[in-house]
C-alpha cells in the first residue's frame, strides 16, 4: 500500500546540526584551523564593542561568515544570508543553531565595518592564510593524503572545500 505524501513538521528535533555534518567534511578541518585564530583575536575584537547596550553579532560569527563567503564565492551579503538561512552546513560552520535567526544584511555590514576599521578582518585572514600554508599534518590532515587529497597548503584546502561545496549542493544541508 502506498503511503500519502502529506508532510507534518515535527515539533521537536532530536538530532543536532553537529551530527548531520560528515566527519570528514573539509569545512570541519577548516573550522578546526579557524577556531584557534578566533580565540587569539578575541581580546582585540572585544575592545571594539561597548560594555552595555544591545547584543551584537559575535565577531567570531562574522569572521566565519566572511570566510565562508570567500571560500564559497558567495557574491553578496543577501546571498550569504540566504545560504545561512537555508543550509545547515553553513549554519554550523558560522556557529548558528538551527533555531537562530540570521542577521539582516545591514546589521552584518555595520558589524563587519567595525571589525574592518580595527583591522581585525585583515589580521584574521592573514592568520588563517599563515595556518593554511603549513603542511596538513600540522592541523590534522596527513601529508600527501589530507582532506580532498590535497598534500599541503591553502590551495589544497580551498580545492577540497570547493569540492565539498559542490557535494553539499547535492544534499549535504
Amino acid at each position: 500500500m502506498r503511503d500519502s505524501d502529506e508532510r507534518q513538521d515535527v515539533l521537536f528535533r532530536y538530532r543536532s546540526i553537529e551530527d548531520r555534518i560528515p566527519v570528514d567534511h573539509p569545512l570541519r578541518t577548516l573550522r578546526r584551523l579557524v577556531d584557534p585564530v578566533l580565540v587569539s583575536l578575541s581580546p582585540r575584537s572585544q575592545a571594539s564593542y561597548a560594555a552595555g547596550g544591545r547584543s551584537s553579532i559575535p565577531p567570531e560569527y562574522l569572521l566565519r561568515a566572511l570566510l565562508l563567503q570567500a571560500v564559497h564565492t558567495i557574491r553578496s551579503k543577501r546571498q550569504l544570508r540566504e545560504q545561512l538561512d537555508c543550509t545547515l552546513l553553513h549554519r554550523w560552520f558560522v556557529g548558528l543553531t538551527s533555531d537562530d535567526a540570521v542577521w539582516v544584511p545591514i546589521v552584518f555590514s555595520k558589524n563587519r565595518d567595525r571589525l574592518l576599521a580595527r583591522n581585525i578582518v585583515e589580521a584574521f585572514f592573514n592568520a588563517v592564510l599563515a595556518f593554511a600554508e603549513r603542511p596538513l599534518a600540522w592541523w590534522g590532515g596527513t601529508p600527501g593524503g589530507g582532506p580532498g587529497g590535497a598534500s599541503t597548503g591553502a590551495r589544497g584546502t580551498h580545492a577540497s572545500v570547493d569540492r565539498a561545496a559542490r557535494r553539499g549542493r547535492r544534499g549535504c544541508s
